[in-house]
């Protein structure tokens, strides 16, 4: 017998029992993918995610709190694909549907997703969904990012939607042709097992709460969620003054021609409706930098999310937002446009994003974080000539913001996705890594200080092997809000052996075809958060403490933050607040002429 009848109104003490229980199924979800995962970049660095999607219409319904918020916002028009096609041929209980198109399922060939309904009494009650980033899936490069691709086929295998169940049964031949288009076809048959309990373990879990709570109070928990987000996101809109602000900023190039592409947003903010317009943003180009309009709208939701963090998160979040993003732009770039690199893309969406809001409401300015992932891959074979490919991404720092400094050494703002343990890459690769520690100075200065990056240093222990690197920021460093500074810029280099002179990329942020031989490396030095506020009123003591840690030099200390140092080694406080009051007088004189 259910706890409530399909006629009772849903109190706010069950909606929240049920908004957690049903936020549990997606994290156990997430969580036996995690564990059961074959490749470290989803078992270790979690990229990956799920969720509950409606069954008409296939908008998010409840999310998982450990993936990737961009994976759930774009596996919404996944369910849709699925939905689409369920029209002519509708699926039976036990199908289960596999596919990786980037188009209109969202981000790049590495993900793939799985779309299950979830059928009660004969019909589909919702969906479910899992989205994992697989090893490999071929192309010209191990590992799939690949820097020069000029259209998708060089960046990996493609799967339109097909059943990989049929009625609960494995299509092998659909298996085969994974397997054989990857040059890891253990690790790919591994995580595909993983994701397929994952979602056995949700329908498992689903209808045990809808045998407990019956179908229709959990589709009108799923109505009401959905309507608090709208109801919240229209609230703190109608905060705002009417108005436009607009906000720009560059990709270092597409890898194949080196120029600057401009994202742009102009925010419109009306009542209680908000438009994000991105026409002024590049056309789409030769290089693997594209992203389809659903990873733009995704990007979007992700951006909206960290900003407004207390509502819901649901497709209730989108509905009072117009994205207007025009047809072959490089935000909705249509295929066979290569669009391997997405995620630096959607970076910098969120970037002019939080950018344009902090300008309508200063309460909520974020300065730039890090902004790229820093695709690096090593590959080569071991001695028993087994394939080994190491793809991995990397951390840098967040932006200060106004309620204190931004993270040292944090992951990118699009996801939960941990960065890898060196000693798991370590353990699972011929490298070794050589250095990874915080990166002084690149951090932009503030009242609130952005945080660090890092730099790494990796050696080769096998005999050779063949490299990539698919990077941004190399030459548009993350900005600051107010009087604060920019952080550093993203650096990457490579030696082809121990004692050979390090060479940097023409492109500056990405490379393919760089070749290792045994002691030969590679140095990635990440870009930190840009400041919040002005340098000059950042307290002393904090300062030298900044110093005493070594997240500053002693010139940035004297230089931008005032700092005075007596030949004892004391910080002398007078002279450091005569010294920031001269630096204020000169900068209220401007520039001498």
């Amino acid at each position: 017998m259910s706890k409530a009848s399909a006629s009772q109104e849903v109190s706010p003490v069950l909606l929240a029992v049920l908004r957690g229980r049903l936020e549990q199924i997606a994290d156990e979800m997430d969580a036996t993918l995690f564990r059961s995962a074959f490749n470290p970049i989803i078992a270790e660095a979690h990229d990956a995610s799920h969720g509950l999607y409606d069954a008409e219409t296939g908008d998010t319904l409840v999310q998982g709190k450990e993936g990737l918020p961009v994976f759930v916002g774009v596996m919404a028009f996944a369910v849709k694909l699925v939905i689409n096609l369920a029209k002519d041929a509708p699926p039976d209980e036990g199908d289960v549907y596999i596919f990786n198109d980037p188009y209109e399922g969202g981000t790049h060939l590495s993900d793939f997703k799985l779309v299950r309904p979830i059928f009660r009494e004969g019909k589909i009650f919702c969906w479910l969904a899992s989205v994992g980033h697989w090893h490999d899936v071929g192309g010209n490069v191990p590992g799939n990012y690949n820097p020069v691709a000029t259209e998708s086929f060089a960046e990996g295998v493609h799967i339109p939607p097909v059943k990989l169940f049929r009625k609960g049964v494995l299509q092998t031949d659909i298996l085969e042709i994974l397997k054989t288009n990857s040059r890891l076809p253990l690790s790919i048959y591994g995580d595909l097992n993983a994701q397929i309990s994952a979602l056995n373990l949700g329908v498992t879990r689903l209808n045990d709460l809808l045998d407990d709570y019956g179908d229709q109070t959990v589709a009108t928990v799923f109505a009401e969620l959905r309507l608090r987000a709208h109801s919240q996101m229209q609230h703190y809109i109608s905060e705002m003054p009417d108005g436009s602000v607009s906000a720009t900023d560059y990709l270092d190039n597409d890898g194949i021609v080196d120029r600057p592409l401009p994202i742009a947003v102009d925010v419109r903010v009306e009542g209680a409706k908000m438009t994000l317009d991105f026409t002024r943003s590049a056309s789409s180009v030769a290089g693997p930098v594209n992203i389809s309009r659903s990873t733009a709208v995704a990007a979007c939701y992700v951006a909206l999310k960290h900003l407004f963090s207390d509502v819901p998160a649901n497709a209730g979040v989108l509905d009072p937002i117009d994205i207007i993003i025009p047809k072959d732009s490089l935000l909705s770039a249509e295929r066979p446009r290569p669009v391997g690199g997405y995620t630096e893309t959607i970076l910098r969406i969120i970037d002019v994003i939080f950018a344009a809001v902090g300008k309508i409401d200063p309460d909520r300015a974020l300065a730039n974080a890090y902004g790229t992932i820093n695709a690096l891959s090593l590959a080569g074979y071991r001695p028993d000539g087994r394939r080994w490919v190491m793809f991995s991404f990397f951390g840098g720092g967040h932006g200060g913001h106004s309620e204190g400094d931004g993270l040292n050494h944090g992951n990118a703002p699009i996801s939960m996705a941990t960065i890898p343990p060196l000693e798991i890459l370590e353990a699972a690769y011929p490298i070794a890594f050589r250095q990874w520690a915080l990166r002084s100075d690149s951090g932009g200065a503030g009242q609130y200080r952005g945080g660090l990056g890092a730099t790494y240093e990796i050696e080769v222990l096998g005999d050779e092997a063949d490299g990539f690197f698919f990077g941004e920021r190399g030459r548009h460093a993350p900005q600051g809000v107010g009087l604060a500074t920019q952080a550093a810029c993203n650096q990457f280099s490579w030696k082809s052996t121990q004692d050979s002179t390090a060479e940097r990329p023409e492109m500056v942020s990405k490379k393919v075809g760089i070749r290792l031989a045994k002691g030969g490396s590679v140095t990635l030095e990440t870009p930190g958060g840009g400041g919040y506020g002005d340098p000059l009123e950042r307290p002393i003591q904090t300062v030298s403490n900044d110093l005493r840690l070594g997240y500053i030099s002693v010139q940035c200390a004297h230089d931008t933050y005032g700092l005075v140092i007596a030949q004892d080694g004391r910080v002398d406080e007078e002279a450091t607040e005569r010294r920031r009051m001269s630096l204020r007088e000169q900068r209220a004189e401007g520039p001498q002429t």
